[in-house]
C-alpha cells in the first residue's frame, strides 16, 4: 500500500529499518573473525583499507536498492538484465551462484563458530548437540515466520557488542597495548602488504559485502520502502499519477538513503573497534593461530583491555552476534534461492503466486542450515569456511558495482535521476572496487609480488 514519506528528520529516523536490519547480519563474522584475525596478521597498516571499503560500496548499496524500488523487482531479476553471454540466465548470475554457494560454507563456519562459544561457555555437553540446537533452532525460526523479535533482538546485541569493543578499544589505553598517535597515522596511511589476500578477503565480508548488496533490496522492498512507493503507474512518464508516484519514491527514496548512511556509522564503528583490538592485541600476542584456537584468542582481546570479567562479554556477545548473522543470513539466501530458482525453471520455484513463494521459502529456510551444518561436519575448520565465503564476496563486488552503473545510466527512470555529484561519487565508488579486485587478480596470478 503507497505511503506518503514523512517530511522531517525525525519522522525519518523513525521509519529505517531495512539498513539496521542488515547491519544486524553485517556485524557477525566478517567484524568479529576476518577483521581481528587480519589485525593480528599485519598490525594498523590496513585500517585505511577497511573504512575505505565501508564507505566505498554504500553508494553502490544505495543505487542497487534506488533501482530495485523503480521497478518493484528483485536484485537477482534485475542482474538477469545485464548484457554479456547468457546460457538460461545472464553470465552475472553464474557468476553470483559461486558466490553463493561460498556463502553457505561461510555460514557453516558461523555455525561452527556458535558450537565452539558454547563449549568455551562451559555448557558441558558434546559440540554434536550444540551444532544440532543451532541449526534446528534456526531452521525453527525461520519456517515460523517469526522475524521480527530476532530483528529487534540483533539490532539490539549489535549496538551493544559494538559499544562494548569500542569501551574496550578506550581501555586499551591504560594497558601495555595502548594505542599510539604513530600507530594511528600508520594505520590511516595507505601501504601496501604481503597479507593482501586475507585483507581482500576482509574488504570482501566487511561493511556492505557482496552478499548484502544483494540482500538490502529484498529487505527494502519486503520492510516497506518499495511497499510504500507502490509499483509505478502505467500509462505515460509524464503524467499526474506518474508525477505523485516519483515524487512519493523520490521521498522513500530519501528516507533509505539516510538509512544506509546511519547503518554504515554503525558497521564501520564495529570495523574499525575490531580491528584495532586484533592490532593492539593479537598483533602482540597471537599472529598466527589454528582455527580451533582463534575464538578464544579472540576473547583475550577483551580480557587483556576491561579485565577477566569481559571474557564471558564477549563468548556472550559473540554467540548472539553470530547467531543473529546466522539467522538473517539464511533468511535472505532462503528469498535467492527461491529467485534463481525461478530464473532457472524450477517448477517448484516458478509459481507466481505469493502462497507458492512462502512455502517455497520455508522450504529453503529447512534445507540451507541443513547444508551449512553438513559443510562444517564434513570440514570443520570455521574460520576457514569464513574466509572462503569472504574471498568470493570480494570477487563479486566489481560486478555488482557494475550492475549499479549500468542500471544508472541505462535502466533507471528520468524521473528519478540522482544529481550529478552523486553520480560522480559511484563512478568513482566503482572504479575503487574494480581496482581492488582487479589487483588481487593480477596478484593472485603471480604476476606482481
Amino acid at each position: 500500500m503507497a505511503v506518503a514519506p514523512p517530511t522531517t528528520l525525525v519522522g525519518r529516523l523513525g521509519q529505517l529499518g531495512p539498513g539496521l536490519i542488515i547491519s544486524a547480519a553485517i556485524v557477525g563474522s566478517g567484524e568479529l573473525i576476518v577483521v581481528p584475525k587480519l589485525g593480528a596478521s599485519t598490525g594498523f597498516a590496513l585500517l585505511w583499507f577497511l573504512v575505505l571499503g565501508c564507505v566505498l560500496k554504500v553508494f553502490v548499496q544505495i543505487e542497487l536498492a534506488r533501482h530495485a524500488i523503480a521497478h518493484q523487482e528483485t536484485t537477482l531479476v534485475s542482474l538477469d538484465s545485464m548484457p554479456g553471454p547468457r546460457w538460461r540466465i545472464s553470465w552475472v548470475l553464474w557468476a553470483w551462484l559461486l558466490m553463493y554457494c561460498g556463502t553457505v560454507l561461510q555460514v557453516g563456519g558461523i555455525i561452527g563458530g556458535i558450537t565452539m562459544i558454547c563449549g568455551m561457555l562451559g555448557l558441558a555437553w558434546p559440540p554434536w548437540v550444540w551444532l544440532v540446537l543451532t541449526t534446528g533452532s534456526g531452521i525453527a525460526l525461520l519456517v515460523s515466520g517469526r522475524y521480527a523479535p530476532v530483528e529487534r533482538y540483533s539490532t539490539a546485541m549489535v549496538a551493544i557488542f559494538t559499544l562494548s569493543a569500542m569501551v574496550a578499544v578506550v581501555a586499551l589505553q591504560w594497558t601495555e597495548f595502548h594505542v599510539t598517535a604513530a600507530q594511528m597515522k600508520e594505520g590511516l596511511w595507505p601501504a601496501s602488504t604481503t597479507s593482501f589476500g586475507l585483507a581482500f578477503a576482509a574488504f570482501g565480508v566487511t561493511g556492505v559485502g557482496a552478499s548484502e548488496l544483494i540482500y538490502y533490496p529484498y529487505w527494502c522492498l519486503e520492510k516497506g520502502y518499495g511497499r510504500s512507493v507502490g509499483p509505478p503507474p502505467s500509462g505515460g512518464l509524464w503524467s499526474e499519477a506518474r508525477a505523485g508516484w516519483a515524487a512519493r519514491a523520490r521521498g522513500w527514496l530519501g528516507v533509505m538513503r539516510l538509512d544506509a548512511f546511519v547503518s554504515m556509522i554503525i558497521y564501520t564503528l564495529a570495523t574499525v573497534a575490531f580491528y584495532v583490538l586484533g592490532a593492539a592485541v593479537l598483533h602482540q600476542t597471537a599472529r598466527d593461530v589454528p582455527d580451533n584456537e582463534l575464538i578464544g584468542r579472540l576473547a583475550e582481546m577483551f580480557l587483556r583491555s576491561l579485565g577477566d570479567w569481559s571474557h564471558a562479554l564477549f563468548l556472550v556477545g559473540a554467540l548472539a552476534v553470530l547467531f543473529s548473522t546466522f539467522f538473517v543470513a539464511t533468511a535472505s539466501n532462503a528469498r535467492l534461492l527461491v529467485d534463481i530458482g525461478g530464473l532457472l525453471g524450477v517448477p517448484a520455484a516458478a509459481t507466481p503466486t505469493a502462497e507458492a513463494r512462502r512455502k517455497a521459502i520455508q522450504v529453503s529456510g529447512v534445507l540451507l542450515p541443513l547444508a551449512s551444518a553438513t559443510a562444517y561436519v564434513v570440514w570443520p575448520q570455521p574460520i576457514t569456511l569464513v574466509l572462503i565465503g569472504a574471498f568470493g564476496q570480494g570477487l563479486m563486488l566489481p560486478l555488482l558495482a557494475a550492475a549499479a552503473l549500468y542500471f544508472r545510466h541505462r535502466r533507471l527512470p528520468p524521473d528519478l535521476l540522482p544529481s550529478r555529484g552523486w553520480t560522480v561519487a559511484l563512478w568513482t565508488s566503482a572504479i575503487l572496487i574494480a581496482s581492488v579486485g582487479a589487483y588481487q587478480l593480477v596478484k593472485a596470478s603471480g604476476l606482481v609480488s
